[in-house]
């Protein structure tokens, strides 16, 4: 525990002798108590800038959330009809309403996995081997796209273990019934080779 004022406790002679020495030191141990106290009391308490701030950061998580998933549904429509990425994220974000930081996050989604296919193609490749890309089925290699981009990104701050879990629900949300476990091993597979460079 951090105390934030200390203070220096002397118990002079007093002339009743030890007596009056151990009042004294008592009183100066309750006091160091009662303050200790009001430190834990205070430290448990949160602020409302700490309110605030944990409010924000889950406003801030939930629109990530729905980014994702609209970034799936984009990528799908992008991969299966052809359409301009630009132009597909616009119209979506034209029905839903994400805030400054959603639809931020949304386009660099998008733009990130669109601008680094051939990269992600290669990565679901070396950890899937036997299956195809273009042979999977397009919401799971979007899903896996999307991820991958995420986990692999010098931008991103979610933690790569997050990712893997919202890529799970994706394909829970919107994949077949074998979706989650495909994709949970294709990501675990990646994650465990980048934490394996880690520590080599």
């Amino acid at each position: 525990m951090t105390r934030t004022n200390t203070q220096s406790w002397t118990i002079a002679a007093q002339p009743d002798g030890d007596a009056a020495a151990e009042t004294t030191a008592a009183d100066a141990a309750e006091a160091v108590e009662t303050a200790d106290v009001a430190a834990t009391e205070a430290h448990a308490t949160p602020s409302v800038d700490q309110h605030q701030e944990a409010r924000s950061h889950q406003k801030l998580i939930k629109q990530r959330k729905r980014a994702r998933r609209i970034a799936v549904q984009a990528l799908f429509e992008i991969d299966s009809v052809g359409h301009a990425p630009g132009r597909v994220v616009d119209e979506r974000l034209a029905v839903e309403d994400l805030g400054p930081h959603g639809a931020e996050y949304l386009r660099w989604l998008v733009s990130g996995v669109v601008t680094n296919m051939e990269t992600l193609n290669a990565l679901i490749a070396q950890h899937a081997p036997a299956w195809p890309v273009n042979q999977l089925a397009i919401i799971d290699r979007n899903i896996l796209r999307l991820a991958l981009f995420e986990i692999g990104s010098k931008q991103a701050d979610t933690p790569p273990k997050v990712v893997l879990n919202e890529a799970v629900e994706l394909a829970k949300t919107f994949g077949s019934d074998s979706s989650p476990r495909f994709v949970n091993g294709v990501l675990g597979s990646a994650l465990e080779q980048v934490y394996r460079r880690m520590f080599d």
